[in-house]
């Protein structure tokens, strides 16, 4: 198991290089001159922009730029904004936020989805099974700001059980709303995704033959079909957890969620490119981190699969 953890570390190591440096590229490869865009319309001193570009080594070739970058975060450096705020400050306001948010999110996604799907799997054909079809098919087919404005008016505005928006601080029992509506992107995939596995794994020998020992049912379904079911929804939950990260945008948007979304969307839109490269690189490092941990959790799923040296 020790092996098999470093070989997978060092297989980040790669990645994380790769996706940064093209995340850079692209970022600092837009038109337009961002140290322009902070004066507006006035025109700044031709030596005061100068200084500038030597602070943040803009007048540096690309390649130069990144290293300077790169070699910050192994530092513990993220840079500093085009407005002088170092950009790990941003970063510890807005993604304890996000990720409370996303985790939430997945934890309302696991916990219906695995549930509804495993019902609708055992009870093929009844009217449970084709209810959860219908539902999870008009979810699938709604856009995320479709289900956030019609969630926000008839449960908060009409209804009255969540606030509209979140407050300062995000306090968890404002994040129950956001967190269904970022839920539902996901939702009904994992319920499909559970239901089909169900109904896979009960037609399986080792399934069978616990029957006919005699095990009950009790002990049949969380043992033997529930969890060998889960091997696929955990391998779509690492990618669940990235989407629900980058698709909070819109969410945080909807319920004025000072998080990742929010902070980065304005500094897209102000040419923060030091803040847009450094939260999209955090973004990444938590997905590798996830995906890590999801295949170690294979082997608690499933015994059969060892990791082997």
């Amino acid at each position: 198991m020790f092996g098999y953890i470093v070989r997978r570390v060092l297989q980040i190591i790669p990645v994380f290089i790769g996706t940064t440096l093209l995340i850079y590229f692209l970022v600092f490869a837009l038109p337009g001159d961002p140290l322009l865009a902070l004066f507006g319309d006035k025109t700044p001193n031709p030596a005061v922009l100068e200084r500038l570009r030597e602070q943040y080594h803009l007048n540096e070739p690309f390649i130069v730029q990144y290293w300077y970058y790169i070699s910050g975060i192994f530092h513990g450096d993220f840079g500093t904004s085009f407005n002088g705020q170092p950009v790990s400050a941003q970063l510890v306001r807005a993604f304890p936020i996000t990720i409370r948010l996303a985790v939430l999110a997945v934890l309302i996604e696991l916990i219906v989805g695995i549930t509804v799907g495993l019902v609708a799997g055992l009870r093929k054909g009844s009217i449970f099974d084709g209810t959860s079809l219908i539902v999870s098919l008009v979810l699938i087919s709604l856009p995320i700001f479709v289900i956030g404005f019609t969630a926000q008016f008839t449960l908060a505005i009409k209804a009255g059980w969540f606030r509209t928006t979140v407050s300062q601080g995000a306090p968890l029992q404002d994040l129950i709303l956001p967190a269904l509506v970022l839920a539902s992107v996901n939702l009904a995939v994992t319920l499909r995704l559970t239901r089909a596995s169900v109904l896979d794994t009960g037609n399986q020998d080792f399934v069978r033959m616990a029957y006919g020992k005699g095990l009950p049912t009790r002990r049949v379904i969380p043992v033997h079909i529930l969890r060998n079911s889960l091997i696929p929804v955990t391998t779509s939950l690492a990618a669940d957890f990235g989407i629900l990260i980058v698709g909070a945008t819109v969410t945080e948007g909807i319920f004025n969620i000072a998080g990742v979304g929010g902070t980065l969307f304005r500094a897209i839109k102000l040419g923060e490119n030091p803040t847009v490269v450094s939260f999209v690189t955090v973004m990444v490092i938590l997905y590798l981190i996830v995906n890590l941990l999801i295949d170690l959790l294979y082997a608690v799923l499933d015994p059969r699969i060892r990791y082997v040296k």
